[in-house]
């Protein structure tokens, strides 16, 4: 058994480890609020052109159609590109590593399909360090967003991949986030982005028709544009959210666990102490019986 002094010293490092945890705790849960307001914020913008890109995209434009609107099926697609969403900070649960199982999956069995191009953007510091120990081809990265999202730092990276797209060097483009469902619960998925489809969009209720101005050309290059946009904001939006819950959930658990190794250790150190007193009056008593005898 562990003298008592390493006992109390084990004590006390338990004790600063519970006292970091309990505050990354707090901290968490105030951002956590926050960010769910931000990306509750956006959503009904991103629903609402959503279904207008679904409106337009069943419309009949005989005198333009934008390459997002291709006929290309992520099924049959040999070149794909993947935009990874992740966080820059560990101490989350299994958050990143769940998101990052999904894609490698999703990356293998495209491989499998008979893909023979992969390229990955990853936005995200944990994201960015497992696609380059695996060898991802990494074409364009976005790191330290901090804990609010800011659309002018992410369309750098995003727009390396929607032109190669444009390009033509991708067949088809998805986005790997984690969507935030509740304070408990945070769900990994994998959406397809380019191009825009009836089944990413949801198919409108009617036939739509639209009268553009100044031309058909400027008005849907500019909202898809945008509807992509918008599309990877909320990924990100969503991941932040979800991270800062995870991360609560997962420090309010090692605050536990601390509290109860904390008792297991201070059941250890009574037990020691004891046995200490007992061996000390156990040689008091045998050393005046020896003098009495």
């Amino acid at each position: 058994m562990a003298g008592s002094k390493e006992i109390r010293t084990k004590i006390k490092s338990v004790q600063n480890t519970r006292k970091i945890t309990k505050a990354m705790e707090m901290v968490a849960a105030s951002k956590m609020r926050k960010a769910q307001e931000r990306m509750r914020a956006a959503r009904p913008y991103s629903e609402k052109i959503r279904r207008l890109a679904a409106n337009l995209s069943q419309a009949n434009v005989t005198e333009y159609r934008h390459a997002f609107l291709g006929k290309t099926k992520a099924a049959v697609a040999k070149r794909i590109g993947l935009i990874v969403v992740t966080t820059d900070k560990g101490l989350c649960g299994g958050l990143n590593t769940n998101i990052l199982r999904q894609a490698l999956n999703h990356m293998r069995q495209w491989e499998t399909d008979g893909a023979t191009d992969i390229r990955v953007t990853c936005i995200g510091n944990k994201g960015l360090g497992f696609m380059q120990r695996m060898g991802a081809n990494v074409i364009s990265q976005i790191t330290h967003l901090g804990d609010t999202p800011h659309l002018e730092k992410l369309i750098g990276p995003m727009k390396v991949m929607i032109d190669a797209f444009q390009a033509g060097e991708l067949d088809a483009v998805h986005i790997a986030y984690t969507r935030f469902v509740n304070t408990m619960k945070q769900e990994p998925v994998i959406e397809p982005l380019l191009p825009l489809s009836g089944e990413r969009m949801g198919t409108p209720e009617r036939s739509w028709d639209y009268l553009y101005e100044p031309d058909a050309q400027t008005v849907i290059d500019e909202l898809l544009v945008r509807y992509v946009e918008a599309l990877i904001y909320q990924g990100v939006a969503e991941n932040m959210a979800s991270e800062q819950s995870a991360r609560m959930v997962a420090m309010k658990a090692a605050t536990d666990n601390a509290g109860s190794v904390i008792k297991e250790l201070q059941l250890v150190y009574n037990k020691a102490r004891q046995a200490a007193i007992t061996k000390e009056i156990s040689e008091i008593v045998g050393g005046a019986a020896a003098i009495a005898g």
